[in-house]
């Protein structure tokens, strides 16, 4: 008998849905892997790493995790101490140390424009408290988020984003699972969320197998194959 094949886990990011998977999961599926696309719910960091790791802890037998953008915040988070998580891939994503945050991050290389292309919309949370939630101005959510995905695939997903509360973004990470999960990277070296220089930069620091993909912060979307192939080597290498 072939050892089991271990559970895919995508976690999305801001901006996006677990649509944004959809090639992805197509590849991974034709592979044999049974595959989950969480909803993360975007609405703070603490929060949203509870929900997935309550998602992951529910999986019998070993899980690879893998995050976009935000959600490789979410997947480090989550992932901490969990044994049958057996490796993480980050796609065009966070990979913060402990009290770090997107916002810091992002913001520590040149090259992001995204905080221009924003638009908050101001919300009540369940609690009471008041917040705003982000969203990319569909005029500009093309160039800024999938300049690489066709015009007409853009547009449907600019309607259908997913806004994130700002204090997700804003809020830093606790103990990192990178630090004990081994870890794959791809960077998208034309990514305008998050500068490549950064991905590379927490890519070295988490000394992870990384690969580099001519992409925009949308890889998933345009370039599925390069993504799937990623998290097949991070599972067989795991296995």
């Amino acid at each position: 008998m072939s050892a089991q094949k271990p559970t895919i886990v995508l976690v999305h990011g801001a901006f996006a849905d677990s649509s944004s998977w959809n090639g992805v999961v197509e590849r991974l599926q034709s592979h044999g892997y049974p595959v989950v696309a969480a909803s993360n719910p975007l609405r703070g960091l603490t929060a949203d790493s509870a929900y997935v790791r309550q998602l992951l802890e529910s999986i019998d037998g070993p899980v690879v995790l893998a995050g976009h953008s935000y959600g490789g915040s979410v997947i480090s988070n989550a992932a901490t101490g969990l044994d049958h998580v057996k490796a993480l891939v980050f796609v065009a994503a966070f990979l913060p140390d402990e009290g770090e945050s997107a916002v810091d991050l992002s913001g520590e290389f040149p090259g992001s424009t995204l905080g221009e292309t924003l638009r908050p919309v101001p919300v009540t949370l369940p609690d009471g408290s008041r917040a705003a939630d982000l969203y990319i101005e569909k005029s500009r959510f093309h160039q800024q988020f999938a300049a690489d995905v066709p015009e007409e695939t853009a547009a449907v997903m600019a309607v259908t984003q997913r806004p994130v509360a700002d204090a997700a973004l804003a809020e830093g990470a606790s103990a990192p699972a990178w630090k004990s999960i081994p870890s794959w990277v791809l960077v998208a070296s034309e990514d305008r969320n998050i500068p490549a220089q950064a991905q590379t930069y927490m890519a070295e620091r988490a000394k992870a197998t990384v690969v580099r993909v001519t992409a925009s912060h949308a890889v998933s979307v345009s370039h599925p194959g390069e993504v799937a192939r990623l998290i097949n080597e991070a599972a067989q290498a795991t296995g």
